[in-house]
């Protein structure tokens, strides 16, 4: 999966903060580099996957193949997810983020928002829309100076066409 030959495949993490419980579930597709975050008002499993379904059962199955995780407690629910969208787990070993990299390089942009001391629980759905279009709408050299939301669109008008 290194060379990044097909969509769909994923990768999950969480950002968390000391000032709450609540927290910020990260996905983004490593092929188009397309992001979805969510808030959650607990970092739990039942939340997580909740956030995961609810994002990606929006989108064509084409996207949904596989989702990397780390070993959290909150991925517990993984199975669930699997059996929901049709789709795969992978997990990293224990304390290597790098084997998630391209979710952990998205987490440093979205730190540029929220700093490590934010209190999740007073930012809005709104404000976290804003950050995940900022990204999506964002160029960036591995796709040739195009967004993610261009690549997208690309891979749409390429599937309704075939």
């Amino acid at each position: 999966m290194e060379e990044r030959s097909r969509i769909g495949d994923w990768e999950s993490d969480s950002i968390v903060s000391r000032q709450s419980k609540s927290a910020l579930n990260v996905l983004v597709e490593r092929k188009i580099r397309m992001v979805r975050l969510t808030k959650l008002h607990q970092k739990t499993a039942k939340n997580t996957s909740i956030a995961i379904e609810n994002k990606l059962k929006k989108l064509p199955k084409i996207l949904r193949k596989t989702i990397t995780y780390d070993n959290g407690t909150e991925n517990a629910e993984h199975e669930r997810i699997n059996s929901l969208l049709h789709m795969q787990s992978y997990f990293c070993q224990p304390y290597h983020s790098w084997e998630k990299g391209t979710v952990e390089n998205i987490n440093g942009l979205v730190r540029r928002f929220f700093q490590k001391k934010t209190d999740f629980d007073k930012i809005t759905d709104e404000q976290i829309q804003y950050v995940e279009n900022w990204i999506n709408n964002r160029p960036m050299k591995c796709l040739n100076f195009k967004t993610p939301n261009e690549k997208y669109a690309e891979l749409l008008s390429v599937a309704t066409a075939a």
